[in-house]
């Protein structure tokens, strides 16, 4: 089919992929259009789960080209004195050694207890009654090596809630876990998210 051009600027008979490469610019294209599910990586928010029960909570099937996670805490609890752990794995499975991570409670500048862990990114719960709202970031710093950063807050006590860690995979990253830090002490409450982004 010839193409053609009308009276409105409209082009007809053009097929996917017809023009020249460099053909249109960003400036041609309106920004409303230019959605996440448009991207090659978009930003994309996972299924929130409910942390009422269980010991594990799994975010799987993260793609390869991920270089950004955001892990959202909606006031979760433990059944037990036990920690929050945010671990990572590979197609290998979720790897629980060899992380560098600490946490601390502190109300009105002062701290009031803090953890560290080599097990995963560690939150400071230490009491059935904590309850822990707040946004984990966890970035790469490229071959495989992710940092983590939290805030948030011990929202019964109104008391601030931060940690960071650091840990190198063994291999690409294509899941997270919500854990305890004893495995037995199960959630009690809450939820979380996850959002994620190249």
């Amino acid at each position: 089919m010839p193409i053609g051009i009308n009276g409105s600027g409209t082009i007809t008979g053009l097929s996917a992929g017809g023009l020249p490469d460099a053909s249109i610019t960003a400036d041609d294209i309106a920004s409303a259009a230019v959605t996440p599910a448009k991207l090659s990586q978009p930003m994309t928010l996972a299924t929130a789960q409910n942390t009422t029960s269980g010991t594990t909570v799994d975010f799987t099937g993260i793609p390869s080209w991920v270089r950004k996670i955001t892990v959202m805490f909606n006031g979760v609890s433990l059944n037990g004195s036990a920690h929050i752990l945010i671990q990572l794995g590979t197609s290998s499975g979720v790897e629980s050694t060899s992380y560098s991570s600490a946490s601390v409670h502190a109300v009105t500048g002062n701290t009031v207890g803090g953890v560290n862990s080599t097990s995963g990114f560690v939150l400071y719960m230490n009491s059935s009654a904590n309850i822990t709202a707040g946004v984990a970031t966890i970035a790469t710093l490229g071959s495989n090596v992710w940092a983590m950063s939290y805030c948030g807050g011990l929202t019964n006590v109104a008391s601030a809630h931060v940690g960071g860690g650091v840990k190198t995979l063994g291999a690409t990253l294509d899941r997270v876990r919500i854990t305890s830090s004893n495995g037995t002490d199960a959630f009690d409450a809450g939820s979380v998210n996850i959002m994620y982004e190249g």
